[in-house]
């Protein structure tokens, strides 16, 4: 029983720890608002042009 709530606990605040260095990453890492990309494809197939949608 007791290796059973020591594994518990060990999950639960290794998952916090993880969490928290992923939500540190999304903040730390820069993003440009005007972030230009240098040749765009236009798509050609019906599944790129279902994926560009998407994503536009």
């Amino acid at each position: 029983m007791q290796d059973y709530k020591l594994k518990l606990i060990l999950t639960i605040l290794s998952s916090i720890v993880f969490a928290f260095i992923f939500v540190l990453l999304a903040f730390v890492t820069p993003i440009k608002k005007n972030q230009q990309y240098g040749s765009i494809k236009k798509p050609k197939s019906t599944l790129e042009k279902i994926s560009h949608a998407a994503k536009n």
